[in-house]
Formats: structure tokens, sequence, C-alpha cells
């Protein structure tokens, strides 16, 4: 059941990939995802829908690991983490941009001057927290993986997985610094996209990993009797 729901909530979290083919009007390499949602775009209601049932989906796969890590601190944490990520991102979807800064230079002027709805600094909370959780979830539940040994396709990828999640949050990072201080947009839309990506994959091999770990061990068969 955590497995179907954490698969299920990675192809939700994945609902951006198709903008390639929307003609969104937005640039995937210098916009903000978050922009696709935003209430002036054409598939503003499809994003959000799928943000929600994301992160709703996720919150359920983390209340279900939390039931089944008990004295596990290393996997708590981890599910605490992937419920605060599902919780903020269902936030999220609730909190829309009421216009694409990185395309619009008026709405980039209003935001700047603090024109804009609140849901812009709302959003950028609930988006933060987002990230916060699910690298928190990452780390924690790949050392898990490792120490525990019960979850052999997370331990084997998961620090490949959080390295390029850590390295794709610094430029996402530095990319918003930079953007907001008018120095141009430095990649920021791959740089998150390939954070978004990093996300779902892990939470595919973590699915991978809680299917695994809940089947059943297969009887160890008897040796043929020798005649």
């Amino acid at each position: 059941m955590i497995a179907a729901l954490l698969l299920l909530g990675a192809l939700a979290y994945s609902a951006w990939v198709p903008e390639f083919v929307l003609r969104s009007g937005l640039d995937p390499v210098r916009s903000y995802v978050s922009e696709l949602a935003a209430t002036d775009q054409p598939y503003s209601l499809v994003f959000r829908v799928c943000d929600l049932v994301a992160g709703l989906l996720l919150l359920a796969a983390a209340c279900g690991g939390l039931l089944r890590a008990r004295g596990r601190p290393w996997a708590v944490t981890g599910w605490l983490g992937l419920a605060l990520f599902g919780a903020a991102t269902a936030a999220d979807s609730r909190l829309p941009l009421s216009c694409a800064p990185t395309v619009d230079a008026r709405c980039a002027a209003r935001e700047a001057a603090g024109l804009v709805p609140f849901s812009h600094t709302a959003h950028a909370v609930s988006s933060g927290l987002a990230m916060a959780g699910a690298l928190l979830a990452m780390v924690a539940l790949t050392v898990a993986a490792r120490r525990y040994g019960d979850r052999p396709p997370l331990a084997r990828t998961g620090p490949a997985l959080v390295a390029v999640s850590v390295a794709a949050t610094v430029w996402t990072l530095a990319a918003i610094a930079a953007f907001d201080a008018g120095h141009g947009a430095w990649g920021l839309g791959a740089g998150q996209r390939l954070q978004l990506l990093a996300v779902v994959v892990w939470l595919a091999v973590l699915a991978r990993s809680e299917y695994t770990a809940a089947r059943p061990a297969a009887p160890a068969r008897r040796p043929a009797a020798v005649r």
C-alpha cells in the first residue's frame, strides 16, 4: 500500500513534464515550475490539482511509513520529512502565484514593489518547506536504508540521487538570488527541474524498496533427498 501511494504520488508530482508539449508559453530553462500553476496561465488548474493530489498521496504514504518505523530514528526522521513535503506540496496547490514573473515584466515589477497578492509570499514559504522536507526525507531514509539493510534499491541508488538533489538545490537557490538581484535567471528553470526530477526518481526508488521490503520472504527450498 505504501509503495503504491509513493509511486502514484511521484507520478502526480511529475505533472510538469508535459509542459514540453503543451506549449505553456514559459521557458523551461528560466521559469519557475510554480509559474505553470499561476492563475493567469492556461493550464493552471491542471497543475494545481496534480500538486494537491501528489501532496495528499505522499502525506498518506508518510503516515503509513511512520507506523512501521518505530525504534528506528533515521527512518522516523525520514518519514516525518516526507510528511512535511507532502503537506507543504498540498498547501502549494492552494497558494498559486497570480502571474509569472520570469516572463512577465509587469508581474516582476509588481512583485518587487510588493503589489502582488499575499499568495506570492505564502507560496514561497510553502515551496521552501516542501523542498526542505524532501531533502530531509531523501537524506534520512537513504541513511536508514544503508544502516538497517532492509531496502537494498534505496541503499544502492539513494546516495547518488541525494547528491544530485543537493547540487540542483544549490544551483536553484543561487539562480533565485541572481534573478531577484536583477542579474539574470542563471538557468533557474533548468536547475529547479533537475531538482524535482531527482526527487521524483528517488520517490520511485523508495516505492520499489518499500514493495520489496513488504513482500513475504520466499520459503527456503529443502535439499533434494539422496537416494
